[in-house]
Order: structure tokens, then sequence, then C-alpha cells
């Protein structure tokens, strides 16, 4: 292992997660789908209707998903099937699209009115790995990956982003698949087994042992340390700044 980063010394590029890695929003996100979610599921139950739950239903179904895909896997999970409809449906379409982009809607009214935070110890790593020669990138679902981090003054710590737009245009299918992760190590040169992925998500889990990357950091923001192994993390920490990162 190398002593300042925490990664075995055969690593040559690190790729990141965007939500609950770098920065502050996994929280913004669940409080989105919860919105968005129980009044789909108000409407369509009635007052007894059960919950999304923050926490567990997150945490299962949507965290780490393409929208569209955590829309299907969620409600699935309730035995709900909607018409998928169109990417441009409005928000209030009662279909997966429609659904999907009623989230966002409301998501990026959150993050208008309360902000992004970056997380300190993921931007100090950050700089760590670049200090040390190693290459980054950026993986993320969301197609709001670009202005997040421009708001926080982070793009310019990343060579690479495979974002939900970039996956978008090529295709590429979403986590718990590898191949968003897999595109990045990709784009940089650098072959999987010489990649680290770091993680909040369960799916970005699977994604990582999927791939076979060299090394796979879980980041533990809400206690979920047993599960982030069962998935297929290789060590879990609470804050990259626990891997060391002295430039």
């Amino acid at each position: 292992m190398t002593t300042t980063l925490g990664l075995p010394d055969t690593i040559q590029a690190c790729l990141f997660d965007l939500d609950g890695v770098v920065t502050r929003t996994a929280v913004v996100h669940a409080a989105a789908w919860k919105e968005t979610f129980d009044a789909f599921l108000r409407e369509r139950d009635g007052e007894g209707f059960r919950p999304f739950d923050p926490a567990d239903d997150y945490d299962e179904y949507v965290d780490g998903r393409p929208r569209a895909d955590g829309v299907r896997t969620f409600l699935a999970s309730r035995g709900i099937r909607l018409p998928e409809g169109e990417p441009d449906d409005p928000p209030d379409a009662p279909t997966v699209h429609g659904l999907g982009n009623r989230k966002n809607e409301l998501l990026l009214e959150k993050i208008r009115t309360q902000g992004v935070q970056a997380y300190d110890g993921t931007l100090r790593y950050l700089q760590a790995v670049r200090a040390h020669g190693l290459r980054t990138a950026i993986v993320s679902s969301s197609a709001n990956t670009r202005d997040v981090l421009r708001s926080i003054d982070a793009e310019d710590l990343f060579e690479v982003r495979i974002d939900g737009v970039v996956a978008a245009e090529r295709k590429l299918p979403g986590k718990p698949r590898p191949d968003t992760f897999l595109a990045a190590a990709r784009d940089l040169g650098v072959e999987p087994s010489r990649a680290a992925v770091f993680e909040d998500a369960l799916a970005g889990m699977d994604a990582g042992r999927a791939g076979h990357f060299g090394y796979v950091v879980g980041v533990d923001r809400v206690g979920q340390t047993d599960a982030l192994y069962a998935h297929g993390a290789d060590v879990v920490v609470t804050d990259l700044a626990e891997l060391g990162g002295s430039a």
C-alpha cells in the first residue's frame, strides 16, 4: 500500500462518484426522491399509502442509479409499473420519465435554495492524488454533474467526466453495471485493474466489483459499512481523509 494515499501501489487512476463522495448532495437527492414518490403514492393509494423511506428505500433502489432506473426499481419494489413515456415528458406526467423529471425539478430547486457543499476531506484527498501523479475522473449518473462541480470550483480536479449526459450520448448503462466506470478508465488510458473506484452507493459497489477494478473504496456517510463490504468494497471509510492524502 502507498503510505500517503492508502491505495495499492499498482493504482494509476482514481474514479470518483459525485453525490455523497465529493459533494454533500446525497441527502438532497433523497429528499427530492421522497417528495416525488410520496406525492405519487398518496395520489395513487390515498392517505393510507406507505411513504418512501429516505434511508432504506433510497439506498436499496435509487442511490447511484440513473434517474429512470431509480424510478423503475423503486416502483417495482411496490409492485407498480408505469408507461415509460418520453425523456422530455412534463413533470406531472404519470410515466417513468415524468416522475424522473419531477424529481430533477425538485432537486434543482433544492440546490438553488440550499446550495451545494463539498466534503473538505475529499477535496484535500483529490489534490493529493493529483500531486502524486495519479489520473482522475468523475463518474456520476447525474445529468447535473458539470454544474455542481463548477459551483464548488472543482471541475479542474478531474481530467475525465462520465455523467448522465455522457452516458446517454454513448448509450452506456448505469450503475450497478460497470460500464460508466469502465468508460472513465478507458478515457484515461488506464486498465481497470490499475484504477480505484470511490463510491458511497451500494449500486456503485456492485459496479466496482463487476468491473474488476484494482481497488474499491466504500465511503460510509450513513452507517452502512457492513452493506458496503457485502457489495464489494475492499475498504470502507467515513471520510477520504482517513486514507491519508498528504501531498
